[in-house]
């Protein structure tokens, strides 16, 4: 079984910055860079599940979501992740995003 919990501390330590900005830091960027993070995690989580479906797409709950929408994504791409390298990639892309989301 592969070790996730960097991946899970990165996308908590994202999610408690995205859940303390302010309203117009989250407009800016936070909540949109966020989304489309939560949206790329769960459609590879969903490409390992059922490599054969047709790719389901995480709704826009608003802003003030955002933050819970990473946590759910990063906790199910966590559960079918099998290599240490998917666990580094996955990390980088929550890290890229954080800093794209000036959190």
């Amino acid at each position: 079984m592969v070790d996730t919990t960097p991946l899970t501390r990165a996308v908590d330590h994202f999610a408690d910055r995205l859940r303390a900005a302010p309203q117009s830091r989250l407009q800016r960027g936070g909540a949109p860079e966020a989304l489309a993070l939560a949206r790329e995690l769960t459609r590879w989580a969903q490409r390992l599940e059922a490599p054969d479906a047709e790719p389901r797409e995480m709704p826009d709950a608003g802003m003030f979501a955002a933050a819970d929408q990473i946590t759910v994504a990063v906790h199910d791409l966590a559960l079918v992740l099998t290599e240490d390298g998917e666990v580094e990639d996955a990390v980088r892309l929550v890290r890229e995003a954080q800093k794209r989301a000036g959190v």
